[in-house]
């Protein structure tokens, strides 16, 4: 085989200086890179103007992925932003009118309504790439985005549901430019100016989308002082954001008007006009009625006074049980190991967490039957511990590791008496009954049939109150048998302000004592201050409310504190105004009739909303402070 060296082979190897490769801005979707490259050759922009539609369909599927991009810039692709135009132009000059009336019948043919998409897709992707102001400012520089938006908003139907998605973007987009916005004056063409169809769209529109995108048009059109000559007071948006003002749970619907209507209120000739529109009224309650409804409050207490001392009106004491007379007498007569157990029954009771030392247990028993240890012998300390598991299954000796270690016996405890203080205290299962002091020998009663009675099953029982001996009653007799245990006499109830407690001279005087009458009188009783402080600031649309209101507020006591001016009864008194140039300037400014009309009425409102400023509480001192001068001028009428 013959191999035939290269020119670069026969002059040896050479070092090669490698070609920097420039990193380029990641802009992909997960896709190949060289699809955003700045490029006339670019394939999504060859794509976009082959007029083939899979084509076309391929980069605007791409491009609507792209511009949710941070990164995404028109201007990165030269002719992009012309490209993106084509398909929207087409529909407004031709496409919308083919459309139109086939669309309320018929679904569109496939290859129809595909083009509409790609209409709807373009101004998608421009809508989005707005969002970032590198992007707005291309598309307010660009000369055919004001004609769009002016030939869409005055030659498209609004109500059609085939153009509503259409307008919505081109809506947006204008959002996104109209902070730059600056309109003809009003005497030109109305074609030449957006605010005649976004009103009527605001104003007639069932479509919600539509409604709030054009208010925030108008709004952010509205914010330029250069645009609010084209203010009305008869707007179709001014009665529709007081339409929604009730809809308080649609937020977005309800910000959209709140803040519409603050900037059509922000100009002082609407606002003046305002005063006089026969829904002002209304209108200040609801808005009212909205910051009432975002409002969130917590409850404040604290103590202005000295401390109280207090004990239990009725107590009782429990101490550990210890053998009667009889209860012992019974316990001789039985021979061991049957003593044992019987007297474990009476001295003990079964409990999960109760525990009792091993020497403890032994020395009780010891003691108890050691001096009649000549009637019958005692058991061994080994056997009394061995039969606690035979009384009380349950239970268990134990030996706790230590050190020490501690033998102890588990699962048992010490029987309790409880004092006679508490004669409403249920002693049933041998005074062991956990429920806690009734009130009456009625409820006592009724605790004892639900509890006790009732839940037995069986004909005969034992009666299980404290020490009692009936061991074999019927079912019916135990019924009238536990009445003769219960207390004959019922206390006197106390009145219902009375309270459950007494109030102690001081801490550490004993309770109860035997004549209460002789205890010293006890302090005043303590005060609570309890009162209701908001917790977290109001959501934006609150403060938009509350800045309406103050706006109104102004405007309707604009001329109710006027100081009088100076002249040769009033010279040198404070707050007076002293000009000594002409009255050209009061002439000026001279209210006129309407003016004051609608002062007039804007204060009877602001009284007659007070009741409802009073619940208002703000957590920022400012705004807390106008709603206490509001409080205040519905109160005198003024606002001094």
């Amino acid at each position: 085989m013959t191999t035939i060296a290269t020119s670069s082979q026969a002059a040896g190897y050479r070092r090669q200086t490698p070609v920097p490769v420039h990193s380029r801005p990641n802009l992909t979707d997960d896709y190949e890179r060289w699809y955003t490259e700045a490029a006339p050759n670019n394939r999504m922009l060859l794509s976009l103007r082959s007029g083939i539609d899979s084509e076309v369909a391929w980069a605007l599927d791409r491009l609507c992925r792209l511009c949710q991009n941070e990164q995404f810039m028109l201007r990165a692709i030269p002719g992009l932003t012309d490209a993106l135009f084509e398909w929207p132009e087409w529909y407004t000059n031709e496409g919308a009118k083919q459309y139109t009336d086939e669309a309320v019948f018929f679904a569109l043919p496939t290859h129809k309504e595909r083009r509409r998409r790609h209409a709807i897709e373009s101004l998608f992707i421009m809508r989005n790439a707005a969002m970032h102001p590198s992007n707005a400012e291309e598309l307010t520089l660009h000369p055919k985005t004001q004609q769009l938006v002016l030939r869409t908003l005055h030659e498209l139907q609004p109500d059609s549901d085939a153009n509503s998605e259409y307008l919505l973007y081109v809506i947006e987009i204008l959002q996104s430019i109209a902070v730059n916005v600056i309109l003809p004056p009003p005497s030109t063409s109305p074609r030449d100016s957006p605010i005649g169809p976004l009103q009527q769209i605001a104003g007639s529109s069932s479509n919600r989308s539509l409604i709030i995108a054009s208010l925030t048009a108008l709004t952010v059109i509205y914010s330029n002082p250069a645009n609010t000559s084209h203010l009305t007071a008869q707007s179709p948006a001014l009665e529709t954001s007081m339409n929604v003002l009730p809809l308080i749970l649609d937020k977005e619907l309800i910000d959209a008007a709140l803040n519409y209507m603050y900037a059509h209120l922000s100009y002082p000739p609407m606002t003046k006009a305002f005063l006089l529109h026969p829904r002002m009224p209304g209108t200040l309650r609801l808005l009212v009625s909205l910051i009432l409804a975002d409002q969130m409050e917590e409850n404040v207490s604290f103590e202005i006074g000295i401390p109280a001392y207090t004990a239990p009106a009725q107590t009782f004491a429990a101490k550990d049980h210890e053998l009667t007379k009889e209860e012992l007498d019974s316990l001789l007569a039985i021979p061991e190991p049957q003593r044992c157990y019987e007297w474990m029954k009476t001295m003990f009771v079964a409990k999960p967490d109760g525990e009792l030392t091993q020497v403890d247990f032994w020395n009780l028993y010891k003691d108890v039957f050691l001096p009649y240890q000549d009637r019958h012998p005692l058991l061994v300390a080994s056997d009394v511990i061995k039969n606690v598991n035979t009384v009380f299954p349950q239970a268990q000796a134990m030996v706790l590791p230590g050190p020490p270690q501690r033998f102890v016996v588990r699962g048992v405890d010490r029987r309790k008496d409880f004092s006679e203080s508490a004669p409403f205290k249920c002693q049933w299962d041998r005074s062991q009954c956990s429920a806690a002091v009734f009130a009456s020998t009625d409820a006592l009663y009724e605790h004892i049939l639900d509890q006790h009675l009732n839940p037995f099953e069986g004909t005969h029982m034992p009666c299980l109150w404290a020490a009692c001996q009936q061991s074999d009653i019927t079912k019916a007799q135990m019924r009238g048998h536990v009445l003769t245990h219960l207390p004959d006499t019922q206390p006197t109830p106390k009145h219902p302000s009375q309270p459950d407690n007494i109030t102690l001279p001081g801490p550490g005087f004993p309770h109860p004592i035997p004549e209460p009458t002789t205890r010293p009188p006890p302090p005043a009783r303590s005060t609570r201050v309890t009162y209701m402080r908001p917790h977290v600031d109001p959501p934006p649309s609150s403060l938009t409310a509350l800045l309406c209101l103050r706006v109104l507020f102004r405007a309707s006591f604009a001329s109710s504190d006027t100081a009088p001016r100076a002249d040769e009864d009033h010279f040198g008194f404070p707050g007076l105004v002293d000009d000594p140039e002409d009255d050209t300037e009061e002439e000026r400014n001279k209210t006129s009739e309407s003016d004051l009309e609608g002062e007039r009425r804007g204060r009877k409102a602001f009284i007659g909303i007070r009741y409802l400023m009073e619940d208002v509480r703000l957590r920022h001192e400012t705004f807390q402070g106008w709603v206490t001068e509001m409080v205040d001028a519905g109160l005198t009428g003024t606002t001094a």
